[in-house]
């Protein structure tokens, strides 16, 4: 695993010991941002459910202005901190259930990535917290990994792509417009 491009590209990231995190690939990684390459820049990102931290990572490397990562294993935050530090970025990092810790006092975010546990049933639950509390930024986007034959309710965000790698889905998120 590495940082795909930006200011750390090539960096190595700390090799994953640990059978709860399944690290996005650096394919479905660069894909990713290159789809959102000229949206990245000085944005405030939130990486629920962050693992390794890869994907917050990639996105300081490529400008992000602030990003939050949370998981709440703690080992998932270790390897993050770890990250980060060996990156050097500083950045806020969470052990908390991102469910639970999230309330409108976070502000707003440009960018959500949500990539928890595959078949964790998480996705229908994070889309209603960040909807509920309004954490996505008007223009903001939300982009959910997951495993390709999960299936969830979006709603009240709307599709704008959606991408499969191999056995991973991207599938990029927005708020309705009012006009819609």
């Amino acid at each position: 695993m590495r940082v795909v491009a930006g200011s750390k590209r090539g960096k190595r990231l700390l090799e994953n010991n640990f059978e709860h995190i399944r690290p996005t690939t650096d394919k479905v990684k660069q894909a990713l941002f290159t789809k959102l390459q000229f949206f990245v820049e000085g944005k405030r990102v939130l990486d629920m459910f962050c693992g390794t931290g890869a994907l917050g990572i990639e996105a300081l490397s490529r400008g992000a202005g602030e990003v939050v990562f949370i998981d709440k294993n703690p080992k998932s935050v270790y390897l993050t901190k770890q990250n980060l530090k060996n990156m050097g970025f500083e950045a806020k990092v969470l052990t908390a259930d991102a469910l639970k810790i999230l309330n409108a006092n976070w502000g707003q975010f440009d960018l959500i990535l949500i990539d928890p546990p595959y078949k964790s049933g998480l996705y229908e639950s994070a889309l209603k917290k960040i909807d509920e509390l309004g954490l996505l930024a008007e223009g903001g986007i939300i982009v959910c990994e997951h495993a390709k034959e999960d299936e969830f309710d979006f709603s009240p965000f709307i599709k704008l792509d959606e991408k499969r790698y191999g056995n991973i889905t991207l599938l990029y998120l927005a708020r309705q417009s009012a006009s819609a």
